[in-house]
């Protein structure tokens, strides 16, 4: 197997990008290819077909590679749930919530996990393409280092860094973090990525040169700022929303443990519908449906929505005949309670049991439970007069009990102990779900649509998973052109690590 890894100088360098445009490539010219990430913090994952929970910039990388998502593909999975803190996910599975001091600690035993995913993949694809962490010149973290250099140097696989050009200050960047590493780090350096680039490239030719001199390495190319790219995005949430002739407006809260937010991409993408976040300090207004989304902290969560004043917000939206959808943790907020008897998520007590008041917009309580439930299912949608199949996955701790869920959103769901999810509320002005993804899927938005607003005028929805196609295509196609593809394939083909492990 070959081994080739992308470090950036920052996080957002275009890692998760270059990565999946280099995957296609590569299954373009006629590789087997898997996508690899040793260690991801995101708030934003997916299910795989084995019920194991990964990052989703792997997934995207895994379709970019024309296979399906395993949980392989991102061994380790830290999703934040405080400032310090964070669920450590290894192999898909919830292991435990860590302090960051601990988690650094734990880092030995979490590199085991890396190396056995490593060369379980090295013994089935040709190609494995490597997608690092942050950046590598993060001298606090070095010590015990599996996201970056680690890793790296446990394997012997070479790399390429990237850095973004948008940010400014480019050149120091990329000789700067050379700088810092070691010197075995810096030889495994075979050459520079830029990204983002915009302008005349002649003008940015004399700094390419003095950065080959001067570091003794090649610039592989240099990509274009790709304005309106869209592809999944693993974390920063993209809070512009150009439309063009708005048919539809949809306001979905900021909260500060949001997950999942690629759930609105076809809504956000599709140019008749004006689909904005509503930020700290903002009124939640002026549209015709609010979506609270899922949230990896939902009694944090729950309680800054209160803060800002948006549970007023919300009733008042719901007195004018405004329509309101719950995913996820979101689903949970609506109802009368949410109980942590456990202490998953707080040990805030509300008269006298580890509880938080919900915004007691429907008959039910939610208890969170240590397990999570991780799955992809299938189920039938009936809302509005349609009647259409869904699919979706879900990530969550914690069941709902109560009068209102007697009336269900899907019914005969394909797994699970339940057969039926969600609810639809007396005046048909609220439904939610514990089902993620389930716009992706047109006659399903078209149905939510429909009930939002009759007549709605929207002509046409998004399918993502052509429009994932295309761009990815278009990606690979930009990877063919700006970078020195031949010269990134030699590289490759130097990285060779075997398929048994030290």
């Amino acid at each position: 197997m070959k081994t080739l890894m992308i470090q950036g100088t920052t996080s957002d360098a275009g890692k998760s990008t270059v990565v999946a445009g280099l995957c296609r490539v590569f299954v373009n010219r006629g590789f087997s290819v898997a996508p690899f990430k040793p260690q991801n913090m995101a708030l934003n994952s997916a299910v795989t077909e084995d019920g194991g929970e990964i990052g989703r910039a792997q997934a995207l990388q895994a379709i970019a590679a024309n296979i399906a998502p395993r949980v392989d593909f991102n061994p380790i999975l830290l999703k934040p749930n405080s400032d310090t803190g964070a669920q450590v996910i290894v192999h898909g599975k919830a292991l435990s919530n860590m302090e960051a001091t601990s988690y650094h600690d734990y880092k030995k035993v979490a590199m085991n996990a890396v190396v056995e995913s490593h060369y379980r993949l090295a013994q089935e694809f040709d190609v494995l393409m490597v997608e690092g962490a942050g950046s590598p010149a993060e001298i606090n973290l070095r010590e015990h280092d599996i996201a970056n250099m680690g890793y790296a140097e446990k394997v012997d696989c070479p790399v390429i860094l990237v850095a973004d050009i948008d940010r400014g200050g480019v050149f120091a960047h990329l000789v700067g973090t050379l700088a810092l590493l070691s010197a075995s780090e810096q030889a495994r350096v075979k050459g520079f990525i830029i990204n983002r680039f915009r302008g005349d490239i002649k003008l940015l030719e004399s700094g390419l040169t003095w950065l080959e001199e001067r570091t003794g390495k090649p610039v592989l190319g240099v990509l274009p700022y790709l304005h309106d790219l869209a592809l999944d995005a693993e974390d920063a949430i993209a809070l512009d929303n150009k439309v063009s002739q708005s048919k539809i407006s949809i306001a979905v809260p900021l909260l500060p443990h949001i997950s999942n937010h690629t759930d609105f991409d076809p809504l956000r993408l599709n140019p008749e519908i004006d689909l904005r976040y509503v930020k700290m300090g903002e009124r939640i207004d002026n549209c015709d449906l609010v979506i609270l989304p899922g949230s990896k902290n939902v009694i944090s969560d729950l309680a800054f929505l209160k803060a800002q004043g948006w549970q007023e917000d919300i009733n008042r939206h719901l007195r004018y005949g405004g329509k309101v959808l719950g995913i996820c943790g979101g689903f949970q907020m609506l109802g009368n309670k949410i109980l942590d008897p456990l202490a998953i998520e707080s040990t805030a007590e509300e008269n006298g049991e580890r509880a938080i008041s919900g915004l007691g917009l429907a008959d039910f309580t939610t208890t969170l439970t240590a397990e999570k439930t991780l799955t992809q299912v299938s189920g039938t949608l009936t809302l509005a007069g349609a009647s259409c199949e869904v699919l979706g996955y879900e990530i969550h701790c914690g069941h709902s009990q109560g009068e209102a869920l007697k009336k269900p959103l899907i019914s005969d769901l394909s797994v699970g102990a339940l057969s039926t999810d969600g609810f639809i509320s007396t005046d048909n002005q609220i439904v939610a779900t514990y089902l993620h993804g389930i716009f992706d899927h047109g006659a399903v938005t078209s149905a939510i649509l429909q009930w939002v607003k009759q007549d709605h005028g929207v002509q046409s929805v998004i399918d993502i998973n052509q429009h994932r196609e295309t761009q990815l295509e278009r990606l690979a196609g930009i990877c063919e052109q700006y970078l020195h593809m031949d010269d990134i394939e030699q590289i490759l083909k130097a990285g060779v690590t075997t398929g048994n492990p030290p």
